[in-house]
């Protein structure tokens, strides 16, 4: 019969381990540096690494720009209008938003 102590003590022992291991991996990686890191050079001053290849791309954020009809005037606006409507779906209905708009004179 295994108690309840027993477990806690073998989960600290485990998490105890792991955290060791996790430090002497961390401290092997700074005795094996790359020779560029000592001689106080930067990645951008000729030697490259697989992870410079790998930098990710941020876009800006799209912008959508809404324009009334041409028949408007300049000082039209927007009219919304937002309710929510039931959807008949196969695993259910559900409630879901919409939104109806128009341009209207301001």
């Amino acid at each position: 019969m295994v108690r309840m102590g027993d477990m806690v003590l073998k989960f600290i022992a485990a998490w105890g381990v792991t955290l060791a291991v996790g430090c002497a991996t961390a401290g092997a990686a700074e005795r094996h540096a790359p020779p560029w890191r000592d001689a106080g050079m930067s990645m951008a001053a000729g030697q490259g690494t697989d992870f410079s290849a790998q930098r990710r791309y941020r876009r800006p954020p799209t912008r959508i720009r809404v324009h009334p009809r041409s028949g408007l005037t300049p000082d039209s606006v927007r009219d919304c209008t937002a309710t929510y409507v039931q959807e008949f779906r196969p695993s259910g209905t559900v409630i879901v938003p919409r939104m109806h708009c128009f341009w209207r004179r301001g």
